[in-house]
């Protein structure tokens, strides 16, 4: 499970808005904004973290650590 914060720094890492996640996951962005005004892991759901995850990972973001132990995101470039 991912938390609002790595939804956040992966967006920030991909210099997405949140119509771009929007449109590259399915999910509406008022579903988006829920998710990232949340606090730990937002409550939602599953279908939904998973359209958002494998957008990102797509991307290139991998996510990294749990939501207990060192949350954090990566971005690979693809070349």
């Amino acid at each position: 499970m991912i938390t609002s914060a790595q939804i956040r720094a992966a967006r920030a890492l991909l210099d997405w808005s949140r119509q771009t996640l929007s449109d590259r996951s399915g999910v509406g962005i008022s579903a988006l904004m829920r998710l990232e005004s949340a606090t730990g892991i937002p409550g939602g759901n599953i279908k939904t973290f998973e359209a958002v995850q494998k957008a990102f990972e797509k991307a290139g973001i991998a996510f990294i650590g749990s939501p207990d132990d060192g949350p954090g995101v990566r971005l690979f470039i693809k070349g």
